[in-house]
C-alpha cells in the first residue's frame, strides 16, 4: 500500500500539464502575449492574443521600423510569427529589417486606422533574419550619426534653409532615408544629387514638423513628466490660442509653448470639458444691477460654477461671489426691471460664506495654549528647588517640594522648606480629613484652564 501511495503522489507532478493562471476577479485567464516588446507611442496592446485561432485567421502582420514607422506585411510563406521576432521584409530595393508588434485579426482595424484601402500594395515577408542580415543591419545603423552630421553641412553650404534631424538606412544599406524640417517649401533636388554621390545609397527625402522632431529627441516637460509627443502621441492636432481663452490661461508666450516651440499639446486635453462648463455660467459682459451699486464680473471660476462680481471695472472692490443659479436669477430680475437688495441669497451683503474645510475652521493657535497651561504646570513645583540654590545649599540637602496629600490642607503648599508649626485646628482636620470647606480657594497651579 505505501508503494501504491508514493506511486500514487509521484506520477501525477510529471504527467498532469501545468494550470493557467486565473485572475481572481473572474476576467479570464492573464495572457503575456498581449504585451509586447514595443517603443513607447506604437505601443499596442493585443486583446484578442489570447483567442483560439487568432492568429490562423489574419495573414497580416505589422512590423515597426525605427522612430515611428512602421508598415503592415503579408504573411504568404505562413511562418510562425509572434511579437518580438525580428524579420526581413520586402522593400524598393532590396529588404529592410524589422520588429513583429502585432498579429492577427487585431491588424485589419489597424488598417482602418491607417486609412490603407486597398491590401494590393501591401508586401511580403521573406523570413526570420538570418545572422547574415543582422550583420548588414548593424553596419548600416552605425553609419547613420556620420552620415546625419555630413549632410547637414552638405545642406549648409548649398545655403538651403532646411534642418535635417535624423537619418534612417535600410537593412540592407542600399537606402536612406533623411528626415528634415522646413518652415517654407524647399528645392532640394540639388541635394539629392550630393548626397547620393557622397554616400552611393539611394536618397529619400522626408518632412517632418517640429513636433515629430521633439517627439524624437524626447525630454521632460515643465510637468515633470517625459514629453507626450515621446511617449504615447502618435497623431498631432493643431493647437489653437482659443483653447487658453477657453480654460482662463494667461497668454503668455513663454508658458503656453513647449519645447518645440509651438503651443502645448496638452492645452487641448481639457478644452471640452471646460466649454461645457462654460455653458451654465452667464457672458461676462453682463452687468448685474442692484438697489445699491452696478457689478461688473471680474473673475470666473468655470469648473465650480463661480462668479466673482466687483462694483469696479479694472479694480477688485466690494468683491462679491456668486454661482451661476444665482447671477442667472438677478439677470432675470433686471429684465423685469427688479433689483434685488444684494447679490448673496439668504446673506447680508459682504458676508463671506464659512469654509467647509475642517482645517480652515478652527485657528493655527489652537494647539498653542494647551501647551502654555502645561508649561505653567511644570514650572512652579520647580520654585523650592530654584529657592535652595540661591540659599547655597548643597544639592543632596536639598529638600524636594512635598505633593500634596488629602490630610493636609492646601495652604501647607506654600512654603515646603520651613518646618510647619502646629496649630490647634490641626486634631480638627486630622479628624475630618473628605470634608473640606466649600468656599476654600484652590491653589494657582490647580486653577482650571479658561476656554
Amino acid at each position: 500500500m505505501k508503494k501504491n501511495n508514493d506511486k500514487h503522489t509521484t506520477e501525477p507532478r510529471h504527467a498532469a500539464p501545468a494550470k493557467p493562471f486565473v485572475l481572481h476577479n473572474g476576467s479570464g485567464n492573464l495572457c503575456c502575449k498581449s504585451c509586447g516588446r514595443q517603443d513607447k507611442q506604437l505601443n499596442t496592446y493585443d486583446w484578442l492574443a489570447d483567442i483560439p485561432g487568432n492568429t490562423d485567421e489574419c495573414d497580416l502582420v505589422e512590423v515597426q521600423f525605427k522612430n515611428t514607422r512602421k508598415g503592415y506585411y503579408r504573411n504568404s510563406n505562413k511562418i510562425a510569427l509572434e511579437k518580438g521576432d525580428i524579420v526581413a521584409v520586402e522593400a524598393n530595393p532590396g529588404h529592410d529589417i524589422g520588429t513583429v508588434t502585432l498579429t492577427g485579426r487585431l491588424v485589419r482595424l489597424q488598417l482602418k486606422k491607417a486609412n490603407l484601402k486597398s491590401e494590393a500594395d501591401i508586401k511580403r515577408i521573406y523570413r526570420k533574419a538570418k545572422p547574415v542580415d543582422m550583420e548588414k543591419y548593424h553596419e548600416a545603423k552605425a553609419r547613420e550619426h556620420s552620415t546625419m552630421i555630413r549632410s547637414r553641412q552638405i545642406a549648409k553650404d548649398l545655403k538651403l534653409d532646411m534642418k535635417i534631424g535624423d537619418v534612417e538606412y535600410q537593412g540592407d544599406g542600399n537606402k536612406a532615408i533623411f528626415y528634415y524640417i522646413a518652415d517654407e517649401r524647399v528645392d532640394f533636388r540639388q541635394l539629392i544629387k550630393v548626397l547620393a554621390d557622397a554616400f552611393h545609397v539611394r536618397i529619400e527625402m522626408k518632412q517632418i514638423g517640429a513636433r515629430q522632431e521633439a517627439g524624437r529627441i524626447g525630454g521632460i516637460g515643465p510637468c515633470g513628466r517625459e514629453l507626450c509627443c515621446a511617449t504615447w502621441m502618435t497623431s498631432f492636432v493643431s493647437v489653437a490660442t482659443s483653447a487658453a481663452r477657453y480654460q482662463d490661461i494667461a497668454l503668455n508666450p513663454q508658458k503656453l509653448a513647449g519645447q518645440c516651440a509651438k503651443l502645448k499639446c496638452c492645452l487641448n486635453y481639457e478644452v471640452d470639458t471646460y466649454v461645457e462648463a462654460q455653458k451654465r455660467l452667464p457672458s461676462k459682459e453682463i452687468t448685474l444691477e442692484t438697489k445699491d451699486a452696478t457689478y461688473y464680473c471680474f473673475k470666473t471660476d468655470i469648473l465650480s460654477n463661480q462668479l466673482t462680481y466687483s462694483t469696479a471695472k479694472d479694480v477688485l472692490a466690494n468683491a462679491v461671489t456668486i454661482d451661476g443659479r444665482r447671477a442667472f436669477q438677478v439677470i432675470n430680475m433686471n429684465k423685469r426691471g427688479e433689483k434685488p437688495d444684494s447679490l448673496l441669497e439668504g446673506q447680508p451683503q459682504g458676508m463671506e460664506k464659512r469654509s467647509v474645510d475642517l482645517v480652515e475652521q478652527d485657528e493655527l493657535t489652537r494647539f498653542d495654549r494647551a501647551k502654555k497651561s502645561k508649561n505653567k504646570k511644570k514650572k512652579k513645583p520647580q520654585q523650592p528647588q530654584a529657592a535652595a540654590k540661591q540659599s547655597g545649599q548643597p544639592r543632596s540637602q536639598q529638600s524636594r517640594p512635598q505633593q500634596p496629600s488629602s490630610n493636609q490642607p492646601p495652604q501647607a503648599k506654600a512654603k515646603p522648606n520651613k518646618p510647619q508649626q502646629p496649630q490647634p485646628s490641626a486634631r480638627k482636620a486630622q479628624k475630618a480629613p473628605a470634608e473640606k470647606p466649600a468656599n476654600e480657594k484652590r491653589p494657582n497651579h490647580e486653577a482650571p484652564e479658561k476656554a
